[in-house]
């Protein structure tokens, strides 16, 4: 059998240092935002380029007080891909905004430069970009944008830790960068984690204050804060697997490369681009019988994954949040599949799916 995640293998490599890192944190007995947190956010705020880094308890937290942050009017409008996770859109209605689906780009996945200016009005104060999959979007082009119409941009990079474009990182683009740490992540915690990246020193203050209930000074309130902050034990080690991350990045990449030099032609692959270095925290393929082919490989022992079923405007909870069809979300959701390819993959591993996957093709595309 070929898991799509193993997450006790995944981390098994670092039990050694976790356990290190587990006595140093037990034994200090200071157990909520303590030196841990602050050490980690030192390190993470450097490897993404910027000044300053928030822990927090989780990614949708990073996502809501980004936008909490900036102490928007109500029910103004942020930009948002129709094709992101739900997460991404939660944080806005969270945040008393209106989302604003934004057709993606079917050859990258990510939201669609193009389209952004057509669905800009008097109203809409943000651009929530998706660095969707593992693949940083065309910043350079939204980020001119934000400019000309005056608008702030949070990243969405719960995906794509290390991802580059023309050698910027992400989380360093826009006003924030809001990185969730959930345990599949390629920098992933043992619980939930998340983090927030930006270079202003008085919005990283206020971020502080946001994530434990308003405060920077004990019993002291100066905003209506929230409890989220994240855990020192989270933080330690992350701490060690940052130390690899780099190294996981350039593994996932090698397993990229293998599939595409391995798998037909007959499904459609993952975009490559000069300019952009992708991290490849999901590789997805695309077929009009994807779930024809993900029962199929399930028969081979080979599991899979599809990162999403649904797309947001269809989704229940959703429902009278978005009037209009979104028919390249739809085929987007309707055709990926999502392959093994974690740090405890193989070449090996990657080529057994590619056949299972080209004999498929064979028969039935």
């Amino acid at each position: 059998m070929i898991d799509y995640e193993n997450l006790y293998w995944l981390n098994k490599p670092f039990f050694e240092d976790y356990q290190i890192s587990f006595g140093e944190t037990l034994n200090s007995g200071w157990y909520i935002l303590g030196k841990g947190v602050d050490t980690f956010e030192e390190e993470f705020a450097s490897y993404c380029h910027v000044k300053h880094c928030v822990g927090v308890a989780n990614g949708l937290d990073a996502l809501i007080l980004s936008l909490k942050a900036f102490n928007f009017p109500k029910n103004k409008e942020v930009l948002v891909p129709s094709n992101t996770y739900i997460a991404t859109i939660l944080s806005i209605l969270h945040a008393g905004l209106k989302p604003v689906l934004v057709e993606p780009d079917i050859r990258t996945y990510n939201i669609d430069p193009k389209k952004i200016e057509e669905k800009i009005t008097k109203d809409t104060v943000a651009i929530m970009v998706v660095h969707l999959y593992g693949k940083c979007c065309q910043m350079d082009t939204i980020m001119e944008l934000a400019r000309t119409y005056n608008l702030k941009v949070v990243e969405d990079c719960a995906q794509a830790h290390g991802a580059t474009h023309n050698g910027n990182i992400v989380g360093g683009f826009g006003d924030f960068g809001a990185f969730s740490f959930y345990p599949t992540k390629n920098l992933g915690a043992l619980g939930d984690a998340g983090a927030i990246t930006c270079r202003s020193d008085e919005l990283a203050e206020k971020l502080k204050a946001l994530r434990n209930y308003g405060s920077r000074i004990k019993y002291v309130n100066d905003y209506i804060g929230y409890n989220s902050r994240l855990d020192e034990l989270q933080a330690a080690f992350l701490r060690q697997k940052l130390k690899r991350l780099d190294e996981i990045n350039a593994h996932k990449r090698k397993l990229a490369n293998t599939y595409f030099s391995l798998l037909t032609d007959k499904v459609i692959k993952p975009v490559v681009e000069n300019g952009f270095y992708d991290v490849y925290h999901i590789f997805n393929i695309r077929t009009s019988k994807r779930n024809e082919l993900k029962e199929f490989l399930l028969e081979q022992g080979i599991k899979t994954e599809i990162h999403y079923p649904i797309p947001p405007h269809q989704q229940k909870g959703l429902a009278g949040v978005f009037e209009n069809n979104y028919p390249i979300s739809e085929e987007i959701h309707a055709t990926t599949l999502s392959l093994p390819i974690s740090f405890i993959h193989t070449e090996d591993d990657v080529a057994k799916v590619s056949e299972a996957i080209n004999k498929f093709a064979d028969l039935h595309l």
